[in-house]
C-alpha cells in the first residue's frame, strides 16, 4: 500500500515539475507554446540519448513519460534499439516505438470527434 501511494506521489511531483517549468516559460517568455512542445521532444531526446532520462522514468514512471518530454525519450530509446539492426533500424526504430502511442492518441481523437460537435471560441 505504501510502495504503490510513493509511486503516485513520485509520479505527481516530477510529471508536476515538467508541466511548471512549461507554464513558467510560458508566462514569462515571449516563446510560443508550440515552440516550448518541440524543445521538451527534443529535451527528451537529447536526455536519453545521453542515456539519463532512463533514471528518471525509472523513478517517476507515468510522470516522466506522460509528458511530450516522455515522446522524445521513446523516439530515442526506439532508435537507440533499432540502430543494433543498422542503419535503417536506427530512422525506423523510433517510428516502431512510438506507433502504439501516435495510433491510439489518431483513433481516440477520430472517435471524440464522431461523439461530441466542435465549437468555435467567441471572443
Amino acid at each position: 500500500m505504501i510502495d504503490v501511494l510513493l509511486m503516485y506521489i513520485k509520479a505527481f511531483v516530477v510529471g508536476g515539475a515538467i508541466c511548471t517549468i512549461a507554464q513558467l516559460l510560458i508566462n514569462y517568455t515571449k516563446i510560443t507554446s508550440g515552440k516550448i512542445l518541440v524543445y521538451f521532444l527534443l529535451a527528451g531526446l537529447v536526455l536519453q540519448a545521453f542515456g539519463l532520462y532512463k533514471y528518471l522514468v525509472e523513478f517517476a514512471g507515468a510522470g516522466a513519460t506522460v509528458p511530450i518530454s516522455g515522446f522524445g525519450y521513446l523516439l530515442a530509446e526506439g532508435a537507440i534499439k533499432g540502430a543494433k539492426s543498422g542503419l535503417f533500424g536506427a530512422f525506423t526504430g523510433g517510428l516502431i516505438a512510438a506507433s502504439a502511442g501516435v495510433t491510439a492518441a489518431v483513433v481516440f481523437g477520430y472517435i471524440n470527434a464522431l461523439i461530441f460537435k466542435a465549437k468555435s471560441k467567441k471572443n
